[in-house]
């Protein structure tokens, strides 16, 4: 995941609506969303798509209506290839029966494990975010949100943008998911003065600065719109390959106390 955006509302009947982009190299093997993991035999309980290559997950949501997603770092330093997949760290959290707190808390002991990376959380209760550098927990307020690949709330241009546009659908009551899904389909480039110094080529930075990226071999391969009421919460993935939307998928539920 390399775009998250989301407007945490608690003690409202919506209390978390949350718009997110995965952005990876389009010959990595993937599942589309779907329900998967077991809950002692008592059936599936994460709704969310899978890495194939890792075996976790870069966004998921279990039937009790836990939140987890994952954005990598962005730098020049070569990833560690003897670190386990950080898309288990999300599957971990929506197994786990933990709160937000204890659940990063713990982590952040063993954040070094892993290649560098940002975890967001919601509990049901408590919104709260993990950046792995410096194993840093980040408490997150009422309101509009983003991370991207760098820390919670960096103004890198197109995070800035997302948050803008999102709060402007919010402002004008259009909080649906055709409402929200051309946000995540954006594919402006920022302005090279605009642009952050991650230490990858220029050419990088510039196809990498648009919400929705398109390159031959790397791209956005999923555009998420995911909202939590309440009593229920509806999940939508449109997929997409090198050769545009490959599929759509939604899902609502009931969640489950």
């Amino acid at each position: 995941m390399c775009l998250i955006a989301w407007n945490w509302q608690p003690h409202s009947s919506k209390p978390l609506l949350l718009l997110s982009n995965r952005d990876e190299f389009y010959a990595r093997p993937a599942m589309p969303l779907h329900w998967w993991g077991d809950d002692d035999g008592h059936g599936p309980t994460i709704l969310a798509g899978k890495d194939l290559q890792g075996g976790g997950t870069w966004l998921g949501l279990s039937r009790s209506g836990r939140l987890a997603a994952l954005t990598n770092y962005r730098s020049a330093d070569a990833l560690r290839s003897d670190t386990p997949s950080r898309g288990e760290l999300v599957a971990g959290f929506l197994h786990s029966d933990l709160d937000a707190a204890t659940y990063l808390q713990q982590l952040a002991g063993r954040a070094a494990d892993y290649n560098p990376f940002n975890l967001l959380v919601y509990d049901g209760r408590t919104l709260m975010g993990l950046e792995s550098r410096g194993a840093k927990l980040v408490p997150l307020q009422p309101g509009i949100g983003a991370v991207s690949n760098a820390d919670f709330h960096t103004p890198w241009p197109k995070l800035t943008r997302l948050s803008q546009r999102l709060q402007g659908q919010i402002t004008r009551q259009r909080t649906n998911t055709p409402d929200l899904l051309p946000l995540l389909q954006d594919p402006s480039l920022a302005s090279d003065e605009t642009l952050p110094h991650t230490g990858v080529p220029i050419e990088w930075e510039r196809a990498l600065s648009a919400s929705f990226i398109h390159t031959a071999e790397y791209g956005t391969r999923a555009c998420s719109v995911l909202a939590i009421h309440s009593t229920h919460a509806t999940f939508t993935e449109h997929s997409f390959g090198p050769q545009g939307l490959l599929l759509k998928n939604q899902q609502d539920f009931a969640l489950r106390p």
